[in-house]
């Protein structure tokens, strides 16, 4: 089996090839070969591969070159390539290029090789939805997104619709929730704010907060996010229907709730690394454009998509995952 990851240089990109380097079998098949592509750094091979790992800089913006990514038949395809939201809103044109002209070069490279349809996992957002939200929401609720990056993402998802009803391609698009912590550095998504405010402090840097702190936001993490990858490549797609795209699993919580979160698990000490600042206009009004309620995700959960249970419980797998257990310069 062949897999092809795009966006392998990211985050979760990276934290994929290292699950599947552990577990190289999907479905009871063997996996024999994976090409990681990335469109700003040469995406990292782990050590002790029991297949071979081929790693690119590529530009799927360019049809020629997703051309070449499918001429080997890939089986499955996980497509996590995307200028984050933050940037689609500021950069209107370089947003619409790469998460949707890229995203229609793919798949139409895809549809011109005869008898080829392999499974797509595609990596839509919450940000898919806009307010103003009923009391609860189900999975029927209206796709209104308020940013150009859930527009993208949005039209992204009725292509994957087409392609499959066509037959030229078995997509699963999964609305993610926002992923936290994320480890590393600052990138330029709005959400960025709600992993910041986690990260920073744990390691005993001052951040800021320059949003409300009842800015609500559903969140997974990073090792739920793969989980949810592998599961959709895995997923018998005729439990989907038409509906190709849903809503994943997730903690809801406010940027309070976050900071409470916080207090339990690190003390006080560590909380106190976040300072107050002014609110940010641009800021507050990209996550004004989401401020979620809790989404049940009841479709996800049904055909076995699974997540964390509290904000507690992400922070303390990002200090497992990143700090061994142990927070720095503290014992829990």
């Amino acid at each position: 089996m062949k897999i092809l990851i795009l966006g392998g240089g990211g985050m979760i990109g990276q934290k994929l090839i290292r699950h599947l380097v552990q577990n190289p079998n999907l479905s009871g098949e063997k996996i024999s070969e994976v090409t990681l592509v990335d469109a700003f750094i040469e995406p990292a091979i782990p050590q002790g591969a029991p297949f071979p790992i081929h790693s690119q800089v590529v530009d799927i913006t360019d049809a020629h070159t997703c051309q070449s990514l499918v001429s080997t038949k890939p089986e499955i395809i996980f497509h996590l390539a995307a200028i984050v939201s933050g940037e689609a809103e500021s950069d209107f044109d370089k947003g619409y290029r790469v998460n949707l002209d890229g995203t229609r070069d793919l798949f139409e490279s895809i549809r011109a090789l005869s008898g080829y349809c392999p499974r797509l996992v595609y990596t839509s957002t919450a940000a898919v939805y806009g307010g103003p939200y009923p009391e609860d929401v189900d999975d029927d609720f209206i796709l209104q997104p308020t940013t150009s990056y859930g527009i993208q993402k949005a039209i992204g998802e009725l292509l994957l619709n087409d392609y499959s009803r066509r037959g030229f391609l078995d997509g699963v698009g999964l609305r993610l929730p926002t992923i936290c912590v994320r480890p590393g550095k600052p990138n330029a998504a709005a959400s960025g704010v709600f992993s910041n405010i986690i990260r920073e402090p744990l390691v005993g840097i001052e951040t800021t907060l320059a949003v409300s702190k009842d800015v609500s936001m559903v969140f997974a993490s990073p090792r739920s996010a793969v989980g949810f990858l592998v599961h959709a490549a895995q997923l018998d797609t005729a439990q989907l229907g038409t509906r190709r795209s849903m809503m994943m699993p997730g903690v809801h919580a406010t940027i309070g709730d976050e900071i409470e979160a916080l207090r339990r698990v690190a003390g006080e000490k560590v909380v106190s690394y976040i300072k107050e600042v002014p609110i940010h206009s641009f800021a507050q009004q990209m996550v004004d454009a989401w401020n979620f309620p809790a989404f049940p995700a009841t479709r996800a959960r049904s055909l076995g998509f699974t997540c964390e249970s509290s904000f507690d419980e992400l922070i303390h797998l990002h200090i497992e995952s990143e700090f061994d257990g142990k927070i720095p310069g503290q014992t829990l």
